[in-house]
């Protein structure tokens, strides 16, 4: 076992980056473990432009890489390893369990991110970043005056068609279903666009297109009839998968995602969320930075009170 840490931040990408170097600046000993190249989903990300700062937008791998690089000149030790578990132990401390070794801290910041549910199909890994999105909020821009597809039926799904409704001159909701998942006044709103159509009992089984999509191929989940509908854009929201396996029911979930309050505490005293980790309507770049913030003062405060509670140290 390692000497006890003040915080470790789990994550590496944008939100851990942040809560690490904000916890390096409220004066915490702080570690930070990473499993991949930094960034998380926004090493993904093609041109970012609704993060403030940069005008002329910015790739995400760039982003990503001056995050971390900003937080390793701010002192933020960064470990390259996996999380397997986490467990409460004597004198009110936490122990991380890692494929390369335990770890022991006061406080932890989880900011292990989610990614976006995939179709699996044809042409979406292709083209993705080239008219294939995970997130209206931040592509629907890039589609003023055309035409674009939202697949889904739920209240995300929903919520990113009436944003493009706004913007594109044509939207067409692709479900499933002979009926919409979100709540009675998405659909009202929805239904009620005159520019948006719903594609009722059908999935996308190909997207075409050569250097950006084209065309979506549609099968009838009734008939399994094939047709083609024409569309600059397909948004796909249908759904986000946590990482939170390794939690091993330690804290309380939604639908996978930690549930946190407004100062980024969990169920469990001295644990603390940030991030698309956390269940949060909006998943983007300038929300996980709020976060992170605003976890690594939760985990400064609560590192002093846990410190004056234990003055030798446990």
């Amino acid at each position: 076992m390692q000497e006890t840490r003040d915080t470790i931040v789990v994550g590496g990408g944008i939100a851990g980056c942040t809560a690490a170097m904000y916890s390096i600046r409220y004066g915490l000993d702080v570690v930070a473990l990473e499993m991949m190249a930094p960034g998380g989903q926004a090493s993904t990300a093609t041109t970012i432009e609704n993060y403030p700062g940069f005008p002329e937008g910015i790739q995400g791998p760039e982003l990503a890489v001056r995050v971390h690089q900003q937080a390793a000149n701010a002192g933020v030790e960064f470990i390259t390893t996996e999380a397997i578990r986490i467990e409460r132990t004597e004198g009110d401390l936490w122990t991380l369990y890692t494929n390369g070794g335990d770890m022991e801290a006061i406080s932890v910041i989880i900011a292990t991110g989610a990614f976006p549910r995939s179709l699996m199909v044809p042409g979406e890994k292709e083209l993705r970043g080239h008219g294939v999105s995970y997130c209206a909020t931040c592509d629907g821009f890039f589609y003023r005056g055309r035409t674009v597809a939202v697949v889904g039926g739920g209240n995300s799904a929903i919520e990113e068609a009436l944003y493009l409704a706004d913007i594109a001159e044509k939207v067409y909701v692709i479900h499933r279903r002979d009926e919409l998942r979100a709540d009675d006044y998405l659909q009202k709103r929805i239904l009620e666009r005159p520019n948006v159509e719903v594609l009722w009992n059908s999935v996308v089984s190909e997207i075409h297109g050569e250097q950006a999509v084209e065309s979506l191929k549609l099968q009838d989940t009734q008939t399994g009839e094939s047709t083609s509908v024409q569309a600059e854009g397909l948004f796909i929201a249908v759904g986000h998968i946590a990482k939170t396996e390794w939690l091993h029911d330690t804290l309380e979930l939604k639908q996978g995602f930690i549930v946190t309050d407004q100062l980024m505490r969990t169920s469990q005293p001295g644990v603390f969320a940030c991030g698309d980790i956390r269940d949060t309507p909006l998943r983007q770049i300038a929300t996980a930075v709020g976060d992170a913030a605003i976890a690594a003062f939760s985990a400064h405060s609560y590192v002093g009170q846990w410190k004056s509670e234990h003055p030798a140290g446990g």
